[in-house]
């Protein structure tokens, strides 16, 4: 995309204005990240497209961040964001992976074959609500299955208020219902598995076709995984749309908060528990205990949240770690640095 645009055009809104001095209007340029390469990363402006190399004093950027120019088109500084999602890296390397940031709608795509599956649903809301993003569940692929509506009544059991639309992604009207999200101006992104017709509902929302799609296999009825890189796209309804490859990991770092909103009901148990201590097993007066036994709350959501929290706090150690020690390392550079430049002058 080489073509000039406005920064509204670009998702721009008040937040990020009201970071700007006299001297950023005057001297730099403002652009979006479009797309993160292993070279670099494509960054639009209202003049144009340009291309930022990778450099190791440029801060860790992602698809969605807004970032400042100068009029050569070097990086000046990144404005702060209004949200970032992000996951410990796949593998066991212990490691952060930007997704996408400055997001305001998460779509969470999920299928209603074999791939539906409430706890990643669940993994998915936390991070969202961790940013105080919406999140809205985008049911797909009905008509593969034969329980749709107890499969989309499951869903709205987790959270009355929760927004759950199910779409044919096939149809080209389906994506209407999305629209009160992708309005312009807006941020939205899609998330989920592999293979659960993401591509195909971006391509229809879009009215063209700018992700490759792939049929059902038929072992397993699984959706052949077809993005294979973050992407940013500008929708005919003035919104910017996010998409992402399909994850088969969302391991959650940093997202207390996310995991504790998400599971308001489990903790607001908890609280009713006799004893403040209490590890929910077998002790006497526990409410969610008494909860399971009748029925208003599901052992498998139990067993979600205790999984996420564990999770969470695991993956946050592991990071923070690793941060303390790169931080120490460039410190550490900085003085060897320091020396030799103090050596070089004879002193």
């Amino acid at each position: 995309m080489n073509s000039t645009m406005t920064l509204s055009q670009l998702g721009w809104q008040p937040v990020f204005q009201q970071q700007l001095t006299l001297d950023d209007l005057e001297t730099s340029i403002t652009g979006r990240i479009l797309a993160h390469h292993r070279s670099g990363y494509v960054v639009q402006t209202e003049q144009g497209e340009h291309q930022l190399p990778i450099h190791h004093r440029l801060p860790a950027m992602t698809v969605g961040d807004w970032i400042l120019l100068d009029h050569d088109h070097q990086f000046v500084r990144q404005l702060e964001r209004t949200s970032l999602f992000s996951r410990r890296a796949p593998g066991s390397k212990v490691a952060e992976q930007y997704i996408a940031a400055n997001v305001d709608t998460l779509f969470i795509v999920c299928s209603l074959n074999d791939d539906f599956n409430l706890s990643r649903i669940e993994r998915y809301l936390a991070l969202a609500r961790e940013y105080n993003v919406e999140p809205v569940v985008v049911l797909t692929k009905a008509d593969l299955c034969d329980d749709a509506d107890d499969k989309r009544a499951a869903v709205q059991a987790i959270d009355p208020m929760l927004m759950v639309e199910a779409v044919n992604a096939l149809e080209p009207t389906s994506g209407d219902s999305l629209s009160l999200w992708c309005k312009t101006g807006k941020t939205v992104a899609f998330m989920g598995s592999s293979g659960v017709g993401k591509s195909t509902l971006v391509n229809t929302l879009m009215g063209e076709s700018i992700q490759q799609t792939g049929s059902i296999r038929e072992d397993d009825s699984k959706g052949r995984h077809t993005t294979t890189s973050r992407s940013l796209h500008f929708m005919p309804s003035g919104a910017v749309l996010i998409d992402t490859p399909g994850m088969r990991e969302l391991q959650l770092a940093d997202c207390e908060t996310g995991v504790s909103e998400t599971f308001a009901d489990v903790e607001a148990l908890s609280k009713a528990c006799r004893f403040s201590d209490c590890q929910h097993q077998s002790e006497p007066g526990c409410a969610i205990q008494d909860a399971l036994e009748t029925g208003t709350l599901d052992q498998r959501r139990l067993n979600n949240y205790f999984k996420l929290l564990r999770e969470q706090a695991r993956n946050s150690s592991a990071l923070h770690e690793q941060r303390a020690r790169f931080k120490q390392i460039h410190k550490s550079n900085r003085v060897i640095v320091s020396e030799k430049r103090l050596m070089k002058k004879g002193y």
